[in-house]
Order: C-alpha cells, then structure tokens, then sequence
C-alpha cells in the first residue's frame, strides 16, 4: 500500500527507476515540469541574453601583495621606513572605511603604521601600459587582455576572509552559497557527463572555510564543487577501490539507484537522498569522461610547455590550468582552481620575509596563469570564457616583523579576462599608500554580480523560497569594465 505522505509524482519517480529519475532531472533542466509544482527551482535558461558559457576561478589562498603585484606603489619607496603619521597621508588613518572591519579575533591585526618599500621592481606592458610588479612578468605579458580591479573590499581581516571571498558573508555568519554553486543552481549542466561545477588543487582547510568554500550550502549538496584530481590513473578520489567491468559497476549504480528511488519516495523533500541519486549517476558517466580530460599528454609539446609543464615550478599549477581549459572546451560550466592551500592559513600568507615568501609562489603560476588565457584566446574559447584571479585580502603597506606585511581587506587588486570585459583597463583605485579602495570601490559581491550577468542570470530571480537574501548579497555588477 502506497504511504499517504508519498505522493504521485514521487512514487512515479521510484516506480521509473533510476532511468527515470535521470529523465526526470534533465526535464526539468530543459524546463520541463510537471503542473502540480507550485514553486520549481530554474530550469537552466539565462534570464537574458548571456556573454559567456563559462568561468574559470584561480584563487590565490593565504592573501596576495596588492603592492607588489596589480598596484605598485612609488610613494612606499619614498616613505620607506616612515610612519603613516609622518607623510602627508596621515589621514589614512582617520578613515570612516577602517569601521567597516568586523574582527573575528579583536586586535588581531592591528594597523602597521611603519611603512614598507615595495620589495619588487615593476614596469609598464604592453599596449595599455599597465603597471605589473616583476614577480609576475608572464601576467604582463597579457596585460592588453585582462581588466583590473585595484579596488575590491572585504570586511574580515583573518582567513575567514576566504570564505567571505566565494559566499560574499563573513565567516561569522556562518557558510552560505558559494559562486560556484549559485551559478551551477541557475544554469545547470552543459554536459551531462561531466560535473558543472568542478575543483582543482586543495581546497581551503578547515580554518578558513573548509569543504563550504565551494559549497551549496542551503541550496542542496548537489549544487557543491566537486573535487577531482589531475591524474588520469586516479582523477576520481571518492571512487577508490580496484578496478570492475562496465557491467559490474552498471549494475552496482543500478542496485544504488533503485534503493535511492525507495529512499526518495519515502522522503520526497531529503536534498541529501536527491544528491545521492543525481550523483551516483553522473559518478558512472565520470568514470570515462574524466580520466579522458585528464589525459593531458595529448597535448602537442608546444602546448605543455606553454603551461609550464617542463619545469619543476610551475609543472603542478600548469597541470590544473591545462586541466581547466580541456573540461571548459568539454562543457564544465564552473572551474574552481586553489593554489597554495597549506591544511591552515595558505601559503601567500607572508607575515615575514615577503621577498622569500612571494617571488616562488609567483614563479609556481605566473607562468601557467598566462598560458591559460592565451591558449583559451587562441583556440577562439576566450570570448566565451571568463578568467577571474583573485586573493581573499591584500597585504599591509606598512611591515610586520621580518620584512613581513600583514592581512589588508581595506583595499586589494583582482582581474578578470574573456567575454564581456574590457581589454587593457583599470579600474578603481587605493589612495597613493595602496591602504584605502578610494575610487569606485567594490566589495566582493560586486565581484559576483559581474560574473552572473555575463553568465545571463539575475541573482535576485534564483532566491530560495523562505531564504531571506540580504541587499549586500547581490552586489552590483561593475559596469566600467563591461564591453
């Protein structure tokens, strides 16, 4: 006898088998629903006319030097040694913007008044004449391709700071939708044999964010990133084990569909069982579709080279980038790339010697960064495409300890490069210290609005019945830096 609290629909879907709940899923992805759906989540379409079909996101972890990067500072060297109140940008200080810090431990990172020269030396590239410090060279090489933003803010001045940067909600608040996730929820899938939403390299520890920093929170586990590895052998880690037939694994998948179905027709409204059946499924397809992407010896040599996969330093990061292009050209709609993720703080976290700390950590991806974008660019993929670069928070203008610069969430660069965005621009500014964002300032929300809308959605039409969004949660999309 049917169970009163299972309804037609459900029982239809166990009825159909796991077949079914697949048909199921791609229906409703192709808008297809059924009528008793009184509220139903997007159907997959754009709200209007998109810009890009994909984004590759390289996060920096542990807060990269704004100063020796994006935005070099000529009065650093001027005032080398000086405190902030013996230059005529004392009133830095007094600023109403250091009120918008909200501290998850007080007087953690106090301001560090004793400024800093720049450690690195820097030039003007190309045709727009952006100023790159010499730690990222290859960077430069590309800088008639990328927009800047010199003007980002965050309100956490620790490591929560990385969680802030993917859910736009201090890590007080606890985690909430990541980017990633958002996006995955609003256009769904390009490939059905592949995940929408993909990470590379560690992921942020515990500490900073952990599994929630590309997680889908209240959206659902099956809108979170999920973890593969660059191994063409092993790309899957959560299917260990020795090796099956086709058909053993089919008929494993099929066993744990059927008793998914069961479980879903008894708890019609349980996101995890509704996670477990989409994907076991996808796992199946995964398990050829993967380790063929990941295959990147068919590349020409001209190619692996280009990412850097010849050289010791920049082998592994090159290996993620390359990877990264090969699931974009496959139909991955969001690709999560960490660099430097170190099971704490991360490794950019230079509190002291920021000239041991830096140069290699810039050596490890300047390099592949830059092949990325070029490559995309050639095979005509870039217009379509958007590469966002970005780091939680900047570091201090003034030292810490050794030669060290502090957290800074006061004012840091990011840049963006692909369809929709401007060529060779900068955008926003930090007083002449690098300490304030004071022209056109963006919190990292604006970060997210601006992807969404070269993605074609409205983050305001993918809200969540009975979960309240707040006004900051939105943010504004940088219009200066659409084409």
């Amino acid at each position: 006898m049917l169970n009163p609290s299972v309804d037609r629909r459900s029982f239809l879907h166990a009825g159909m088998g796991f077949a079914g709940m697949a048909l199921g899923a791609m229906l409703h992805r192709d808008g297809v629903r059924a009528d008793e759906d009184k509220w139903a989540a997007p159907d997959g379409a754009p709200h209007f006319r998109p810009k890009i079909k994909r984004v590759i996101w390289l996060f920096m972890v542990g807060g990269t030097s704004h100063v020796e990067g994006l935005d070099p500072k000529p009065m650093l060297d001027k005032y080398d040694g000086k405190s902030m109140e013996e230059t005529p940008f004392k009133t830095a200080l007094d600023s109403p913007h250091l009120k918008m810090l909200r501290e998850f431990v007080a007087g953690r990172h106090k301001v560090r008044p004793k400024l800093m020269k720049m450690q690195a030396g820097w030039k003007k590239y190309g045709k727009s004449g952006l100023a790159v410090s010499d730690w990222w060279p290859h960077v430069g090489g590309i800088a008639d391709d990328i927009a800047v933003v010199r003007s980002m803010w965050t309100t956490d001045n620790d490591h929560g700071a990385q969680l802030q940067f993917h859910t736009g909600r201090h890590a007080l608040e606890g985690p909430y939708p990541t980017i990633g996730s958002w996006i995955r929820y609003g256009l769904g899938s390009l490939n059905d044999d592949l995940p929408s939403f993909v990470v590379l390299g560690k992921p942020l520890a515990d500490c900073c964010g952990g599994q929630a920093g590309h997680g889908g929170n209240y959206l659902g586990p099956e809108y979170s990133g999920v973890p593969l590895l660059v191994d063409a052998k092993n790309p899957l880690p959560f299917l260990p084990g020795k090796a099956q037939s086709a058909q053993k694994q089919r008929e494993q998948f099929d066993l744990i569909g059927r008793l998914n179905g069961i479980a879903a027709a008894n708890s019609p409204d349980d996101p995890n069982i509704r996670a477990k059946i989409k994907s076991y499924e996808l796992a199946f397809k995964m398990q050829t579709a993967v380790p063929d992407i990941m295959q990147l010896d068919r590349e020409n040599a001209e190619t692996r080279k280009m990412y850097g996969l010849d050289q010791a330093e920049t082998k592994d990061f090159g290996q993620l980038c390359l990877a990264a292009r090969r699931m974009s050209e496959k139909g991955v709609r969001f690709v999560q790339i960490f660099h430097g993720s170190n099971g704490g703080a991360g490794a950019w976290d230079a509190h002291a010697e920021i000239l041991k700390n830096h140069p290699p950590l810039c050596k490890q991806v300047d390099q592949p960064i830059a092949a990325l974008v070029k490559d995309l660019k050639q095979r005509g993929l870039l217009d379509e495409t958007l590469v966002v670069w970005g780091s939680e928070f900047g570091r201090t203008p003034g030292a810490e300890g050794s030669a060290g610069r502090d957290h800074h969430p006061y004012g840091f660069s990011i840049w963006m490069a692909g369809g929709g965005v401007k060529k060779g621009v900068v955008h926003g500014a930090t007083d002449e210290l690098g300490f304030h964002a004071v022209e056109d300032r963006h919190y990292v929300t604006d970060l997210h609005a601006t992807v969404l809308q070269l993605l074609g959605l409205d983050p305001r039409k993918l809200a969540l019945p009975g979960r309240k969004r707040l006004e900051i949660d939105f943010g504004k999309p940088m219009s200066a830096i659409l084409a």
